[in-house]
């Protein structure tokens, strides 16, 4: 949403491709998404009993009880009061109207708010913006999270865009400001930024709704008031515990990192105090240039963060903040929204390794991203000269497929330039991780993949190749070998590959993007070969007589296999990716390197890594077969979307389209581009 207009032309209507029919499609597709999405949550709500999804409201039966005896209800005494007649209702048909109405006020904030986007909205986005907005939230933490019973976090953030954005008198508009704030008391910070916009009756309308929605429930119920504003302020510590992870509130955060007491609380204070003036300074600034959503989502940020608890389905305000552009190369517009997605969507150990060390980080990623949006990201304003035309992106001459049946596909261009380091860390990470995760979902059953390690054995005996055995006993024999291919199995895996993503994308970029692309296909490919053909690897075949060198003797009487089965799918075997991507480094140094000990030894790593795999006894020679097809394929894959890569000598003192977008690189090769990009 954020960068749909980057590609659009004067008129604001170039980037459309294929006129209005392909546009109406693409929208009808996109509603289409959003509604399976909605259904599928609507789904999972509706699988929980009846009974046990009333028993989330943590309300007491009827009008009459307290609010908070169980200490459960997190929401305000106001929540309470407008939420116990309801569970007068059947449980059945309060459960499915629950959801049905969360849902559909979560489709109406992608209405309200694509309609808030700040002119000039070329057509594509104004079309686009809608459905992918919804989809998103749809699959976000908060959404997730706040189609659970008593959770009211939609409906503020609805009634702020309404006021905001549809409702055309300063009273109204006020009072639907004050009615969230009394849903969320921290929301009351709209009326500052209501005040600095000069909506100042929107403002005092908003206090004074506020004021009195929270003097009501103080008449109605006096001691759950207490319990809520005095004892627990502002309900920190209900429900769960303040330093809780769902708290991702700057207070639960210094609570997470050990401040306890006097000094917790007077950091979290200034902090707060400074947050709160940064990110309203910001909101209002942003406001007066006319991008009057992002200062409504800065602010939401700051609301969330500043609050004593700021729980997880209250952060929603986060997904609309990607209205902000970020970056004057096309090439860095994509960071922010995909940050901002994959932290939406996605558990924060995806994002982040399992390291102690950055174990602040992984428990805050909801909270630093809102921090991030109200205090840190620099938003581009509209009278920036890159707002609606930055950078472009360099790119090489089209290529003409060898394969005359395999048409390139068109947005699938040689790029020159460098691309965004930030948004290549994000990807590579989330990729290898969800590589990870679908590695281990795989098929696991051990008499299947004990099956498939006798026929895969039985092949090679055929074929004369079945040398597995007689190399790893004799690698066992020689124990500096053993100690050699070892180390070797478990150390180079992955710093080689690294290494090599690492030094082509800082010394020739033009080059990273098809290498890059290759592994990534190759390694989608070996997640099919896990899934249709899981595989034991000769150390875990019984009966056979193999010695496991690098994990030590494995109980093949247990099928768990010990702590090695929760590390990773131990029978994801065929294909090899420990030889596929030791060849893909082999093939790709041997292309790329300009000295000939540099390609003697990139030749040198595969043919290594084959011996560690057999010598361990950790893979199958086929293994290592199917290793090079899936990165043959890879290559091949690449080759037939982005055709070939071509070379070509340059005049003395001509530089790149690389060249002069990044400063200086591709010294070595010149790859052949129009001349408009010289």
């Amino acid at each position: 949403m954020a960068n749909a207009a980057e590609h659009s032309g004067a008129n604001g209507h170039a980037g459309v491709i294929g006129g209005s029919g392909r546009l109406g499609a693409a929208r009808l597709l996109l509603w289409a998404l959003a509604g399976a999405l909605a259904v599928r949550q609507a789904a999972a709500v509706l699988r929980v009993p009846p009974g046990e999804w009333l028993s989330g409201f943590h309300l007491p039966g009827g009008l009459p009880g307290s609010l908070y005896d169980a200490g459960q209800f997190t929401g305000t005494p106001f929540a309470g009061l407008v939420l116990k007649p309801l569970l007068g209702l059947a449980a059945p048909s309060l459960e499915l109207a629950w959801i049905c109405v969360t849902l559909l006020f979560v489709a109406a904030i992608g209405l309200v708010a694509a309609r808030g986007l700040p002119d000039p909205v070329p057509r594509r986005t104004a079309l686009l913006a809608a459905p992918v907005l919804t989809a998103l939230m749809m699959v976000s933490l908060p959404v997730r999270e706040a189609a659970s019973p008593g959770r009211t976090a939609v409906l503020p953030v609805l009634l702020v865009l309404l006021a905001v954005f549809r409702v055309p008198g300063e009273r109204p508009a006020g009072f639907l400001v004050g009615l969230a704030a009394a849903l969320q008391p921290a929301l009351l910070l709209f009326a500052p930024l209501l005040w600095l916009t000069g909506r100042r009756a929107t403002a005092r309308s908003a206090a004074v709704t506020f004021a009195g929605a929270t003097a009501l429930t103080w008449a109605a119920m006096p001691r759950d008031s207490w319990t809520y504003w005095i004892q627990h302020l502002a309900g920190t510590g209900l429900g769960v515990a303040p330093d809780h992870l769902a708290n991702q509130s700057l207070h639960g955060a210094l609570l997470r990192l050990g401040l306890t007491g006097p000094v917790e609380i007077l950091l979290y204070v200034a902090l707060a105090a400074g947050i709160a003036w940064i990110g309203l300074r910001r909101a209002a600034r942003y406001a007066a240039d006319g991008q009057l959503l992002l200062a409504v989502a800065v602010t939401g940020c700051v609301a969330v963060a500043v609050s004593p608890t700021g729980w997880r389905h209250q952060l929603l305000w986060v997904l609309l903040a990607v209205a902000g552009k970020v970056g004057r190369r096309a090439a860095d517009r994509p960071v922010w929204p995909v940050a901002v997605v994959l932290a939406m969507t996605l558990p924060s150990d995806v994002l982040l390794p399992n390291l102690a060390a950055l174990a602040p980080v992984r428990d805050n990623v909801l909270l630093l991203a809102a921090l991030a949006a109200a205090c840190a990201v620099p938003f581009l304003p509209r009278s920036s000269p890159y707002w609606r035309e930055p950078v472009p992106t360099a790119y090489g001459r089209p290529a003409a497929a060898r394969w005359s049946r395999v048409p390139l596909l068109p947005f699938w261009r040689r790029v020159l330039s460098r691309p965004n380091l930030l948004l290549e860390l994000l990807l590579i990470r989330v990729g290898y991780s969800l590589y990870s995760h679908i590695r281990a979902a795989a098929p696991t059953s051990r008499s299947l993949a004990e099956g498939n390690g006798s026929q895969i054995h039985g092949i090679e005996r055929a074929l004369g190749i079945d040398i597995e055995h007689a190399v790893n006993h004799a690698v066992v024999n020689a124990p500096w070998l053993e100690a050699f291919f070892n180390f070797y199995y478990t150390s180079f895996h992955f710093v080689v590959p690294l290494t090599i993503l690492g030094v082509l994308y800082w010394r020739r970029p033009g080059d990273y993007r098809w290498a890059r692309a290759s592994l990534g296909l190759a390694t989608v490919l070996a997640l099919i070969g896990f899934w249709l053909y899981p595989l034991a690897p000769p150390r875990l075949m019984p009966g056979l007589g193999f010695i496991d060198t690098v994990h030590g003797p494995q109980d093949l009487a247990n099928p768990s296999y010990g702590a090695m089965t929760a590390i990773s799918n131990q029978y994801a075997a065929m294909p090899s990716l420990h030889f596929g991507w030791s060849l893909w480094c082999g093939i790709v140094i041997v292309v790329l390197a300009p000295k000939g000990w540099q390609k003697l030894l990139g030749a040198l790593h595969p043919l290594i890594t084959v011996c560690a795999i057999v010598a361990t006894a950790n893979h199958w020679v086929l293994d290592a077969v199917g290793g090079a097809v899936v990165v043959a394929s890879g290559f091949g894959l690449v080759y037939a979307l982005s055709g070939p890569r071509r070379l070509r000598a340059s005049l003395p003192g001509q530089r790149t389209a690389g060249q002069d977008a990044e400063g200086g690189e591709d010294r070595e090769r010149r790859l052949d581009v129009p001349a408009r990009a010289r």
